[in-house]
């Protein structure tokens, strides 16, 4: 399973990345997604002939039609995966924060110990509890249905399909980009602070444990395979 970004900004069209790709990130959004608009206030972003969203919206007062199509966008879309992807990918930074700490000989039980432990007091599905509200404050009724128009027909699926692959390519791209110049900006720096001389990569190019890596640089928040 891979996980598939950055849930705050537009889920319905970020979502499908987080729930699947490796590295996810917010991705803009594209034209054929604005079906409605995402209103600044929540007064403007209802349907004509709803109540205006209230600014804290909780389960309880949402619609029950509206939650029912919330939650049928989140299953077209992927998102409805995110709870477990995110477990996964927590998961998986345990493992490589405790690897240096605990003998290798040990390192599987300590996972499998974990892992069960884990498993027992995750929330799971309330992960997806916690996004109807999100929806529900984010989209109008209308927006909903025509995000899952959208989605169910046969470019949707497709997006939702491709993009993560997207997604993750084009990150990619821009942290090697990005991490190049940061490099290249702590080197220049090394004179002055020499420490970051036993930190940095090699410039030759040759290998090194960690590098080509910005030292103590993580990778976005993103979702496991």
């Amino acid at each position: 399973m891979r996980l598939p970004v950055a849930v705050a900004a537009v889920l319905c069209i970020a979502a499908p990345a987080f729930a699947q790709a490796t590295s996810p990130t917010t991705p803009s959004k594209p034209a054929q997604h604005q079906p409605g608009t995402t209103a600044p206030s929540a007064a403007a972003s209802h349907a004509p002939g709803q109540t205006a969203a209230p600014t804290s919206e909780s389960a309880e007062n949402i619609d029950s039609a509206k939650e029912a199509a919330i939650r049928h966008l989140m299953d077209i879309t992927q998102t409805a995966k995110l709870g477990d992807n995110i477990a996964t990918y927590l998961t998986g930074q345990v493992r490589d924060g405790v690897k240096n700490a605990i003998a290798p000989e040990n390192l599987s039980k300590f996972m499998d110990t974990f892992n069960q432990k884990f498993a027992a007091t995750s929330p799971g599905p309330t992960v997806t509890d916690a996004m109807v509200p999100i929806y529900a404050k984010a989209f109008s009724m209308e927006d909903i249905q025509s995000l899952t128009q959208f989605y169910e027909s046969p470019l949707g699926q497709r997006m939702v399909k491709a993009l993560p692959e997207v997604v993750q390519q084009s990150q990619a791209a821009g942290i090697q980009i990005e991490q190049a110049s940061a490099l290249k900006i702590l080197r220049g720096m090394a004179d002055d602070y020499p420490e970051l001389k036993q930190m940095l990569p090699p410039e030759d190019g040759q290998s090194a444990p960690g590098a080509g890596a910005v030292p103590g640089a993580a990778p976005p928040a993103a979702g496991p395979k």
